[in-house]
C-alpha cells in the first residue's frame, strides 16, 4: 500500500472511530465509558460522505471500497441506534 493510501485509509478511520464512538457502540477513550451522541455520529458520517464526494474518481479500488464499507456500515448502525430510546 504507498504512502498516500496509508495516510488515506488513517483519515477514514478517525471518522468511523469517532462515529461509531458517538453510536455507543466503542468507549470513549477519553472517559473510559460507553457514551450515544447521535449528533457526534452523523457529522462523522456526514464527513466522510463529503470525502466521498470531493474525492470521487481519485482514489485507489482499495481506498473507495474501504470508504463504500465504512459508510455502509454506519449508516446500518445509525438506524439502528436511532431506533432504540
Amino acid at each position: 500500500m504507498e504512502k498516500n493510501d496509508q495516510l488515506f485509509a488513517s483519515l477514514i478511520y478517525i471518522f468511523q472511530a469517532t462515529a461509531m464512538q458517538g453510536l455507543g457502540k466503542i468507549k470513549n477513550p477519553v472517559t473510559d465509558k460507553i457514551e450515544r451522541n447521535m449528533e457526534q455520529a452523523q457529522q462523522a458520517i456526514d464527513m466522510l460522505e463529503m470525502i466521498k464526494d470531493k474525492t470521487k474518481g481519485n482514489l485507489s479500488s482499495e481506498m473507495a471500497r474501504l470508504l463504500d464499507t465504512f459508510l455502509n456500515e454506519l449508516r446500518l448502525n445509525y438506524i439502528d441506534e436511532a431506533g432504540k430510546p
